[in-house]
């Protein structure tokens, strides 16, 4: 088990290096392109297979200690050290990025986004897993940190060069954002391990910030909050999201939803509930303030969008779409209830899964149309999917009611526990304000419903022979394959929350105590 997690966090590093040299004579396939597109679901597939491996090694019976640990002396000066480990709350993660890495290779390998360079496109794929996985897998605060810097240049590259329209600006944007925040974050890093004498986020999580000054808990929480809010992304630092999503290529897209938000989120639960709570509790009002706006302002720019003569692009708005969500998960967490946090990383992940599979939709939706454009595709009645391709239009439907939080699927779980967290903070901070923040965030799910039927109505019905006059392909056996693992884990965690919340429960209960079960 050991080994196994540290194989999870540096095979991509090594897969990336591979993906740049020439290929051996009896893997070259077709060509050149093939043969490195095929390496990427191969590096993919292995880490996938090893992911789930180490989910099944995983002891469910005590989900709250961490597993499969490396501890080894990296800086002795300033006692950095490549410690690693896996519990409840970083397991889901792990697997479920690990899944969409290789159901996005698998896309590529069939439909690869125009761009410069086939091997430069799956050695940053790789590079770009390597930096997730390790966020989610290591428990120092500095290594934190170079994990989470890690994904920017991959994911700036994939958006400056191999996606749309704006790209370049797009790029920027996202990049500046990100490292502006992330340079305030290590402020914030810095403070804790000087002042605590340590970076080791397990023995910080214990000592519960008893080592730490009321004043140095407020300064590094707004610190490290506002790196973690800019990459969840919060309203209003949530401004980057629109345009790289816009202008990323459909795995790009995939990946940026369905992973690298969460990387805020999980700062937010791994190092500022249990290292900073006292810091915590004073914001945690500020916090639920600024997720209960993000839930409706969300909804309101997808509605807009949505609306005929707008011009709205679907990738967009499902861009939009996610600042909302993400509003639920920082509810949930800014409660600092275990109902809240649990919430919260329930909704991580459902999040993960259907916008994921949104944006999948949405570009194959492009690929045959030529624009996202919804006035375009709905032309003057609806683009009927539902007549011209009737399976891309029932997965398209199952995922707006998916993301609505339809009961029985996975969105619905994770929302209501936030709501339930907020409707009952914890000890000390305002009910009145929780209050408000759920019946804003109740009125925010009303909302959704409203424009994701709205796309429904007009991407999935109308008069086939009255919109534009272009063939419209159905599902292919390769999407078939990349999207079917989406919607069964959907279905699955909507029946089954317990799977999940199974795994979470106890790790949160002791983060909140404070390292004690």
């Amino acid at each position: 088990m050991q080994f196994l997690l540290a194989f999870i966090v540096a095979a991509p590093l090594l897969g990336a290096v591979a993906a740049l040299l020439p290929a051996p004579p009896g893997l070259r396939g077709r060509g050149p392109e093939q043969a490195v597109l095929r390496h990427g679901v191969t590096v993919t597939g292995v880490i996938l297979a090893a992911t789930i491996a180490l989910t099944l090694g995983f002891d469910h019976d005590a989900p709250s200690r961490f597993q499969a640990t490396t501890d080894i002396s990296w800086i002795p000066a300033l006692d950095v050290r490549i410690h690693l480990g896996v519990d409840g709350i970083s397991l889901p993660l792990l697997l479920m990025t690990a899944l969409l890495f290789f159901l996005c290779a698998l896309y590529s390998y069939f439909k690869l986004p125009a761009g410069p360079s086939p091997k430069a496109f799956v050695a940053l794929l790789l590079v770009l897993e390597s930096g997730t996985l390790a966020t989610f897998a290591v428990l120092d605060l500095l290594l934190f940190f170079l994990a989470f810097e890690m994904v920017l240049i991959p994911m700036y590259f994939l958006i400056a060069r191999w996606g749309g329209a704006q790209r370049q600006a797009a790029a920027w944007k996202f990049i500046l954002y990100t490292l502006l925040g992330s340079v305030v974050m290590l402020l914030g890093l810095l403070l804790i391990g000087l002042k605590s004498g340590t970076f080791d986020m397990v023995a910080l999580a214990t000592d519960n910030g008893r080592e730490l000054t009321h004043t140095t808990q407020l300064l590094a929480v707004l610190a490290i909050g506002i790196g973690l809010a800019v990459k969840t992304p919060m309203w209003p630092l949530h401004s980057w999201l629109p345009d790289a999503h816009t202008a990323a290529p459909t795995v790009g897209s995939v990946l940026l939803a369905g992973v690298l938000l969460k990387m805020g989120t999980y700062g937010f639960v791994r190092i500022l509930l249990p290292v900073t709570p006292d810091g915590m509790a004073t914001f945690a009002p500020y916090l639920g303030a600024f997720a209960a706006v993000g839930i409706v302002y969300g909804s309101l720019a997808c509605l807009a969008l949505a609306r005929k003569g707008n011009k709205g692009d679907l990738k967009r708005l499902i861009a939009y779409s996610s600042v909302g969500h993400m509003g639920f998960v920082l509810l949930g967490i800014a409660s600092m209830t275990p109902t809240g946090v649990n919430g919260a990383l329930f909704a991580n992940i459902a999040h993960g899964l259907i916008t994921g599979l949104l944006f999948f939709l949405v570009g194959a939706l492009k690929d045959r149309y030529g624009t996202a454009d919804l006035d375009t595709l709905a032309g003057a009645t609806g683009a009927a999917l539902y007549g011209r391709a009737p399976r891309m239009g029932a997965f398209l439907a199952f995922a707006a009611v998916a993301s609505l939080g339809l009961p029985g699927l996975a969105g619905f779980w994770g929302e209501m526990l936030a709501l339930f967290g907020a409707f009952d903070p914890a000890e000390g901070l305002s009910r009145p304000a929780f209050l408000t923040y759920m019946a804003i965030g109740a009125f925010g799910t009303l909302l959704t419903a409203a424009y994701l039927l709205i796309v429904v109505r007009r991407v999935c019905m109308g008069d086939p022979k009255a919109g534009p006059e272009l063939a419209v392909a159905d599902i292919q056996r390769y999407e078939f394959a990349a999207w079917t693992p989406l919607v069964a884990l959907t279905v699955l965690a909507g029946l089954w929350p317990a799977v999940l919340l199974g795994l979470t429960d106890p790790a949160v209960q002791k983060l909140l105590a404070g390292g004690n079960s």
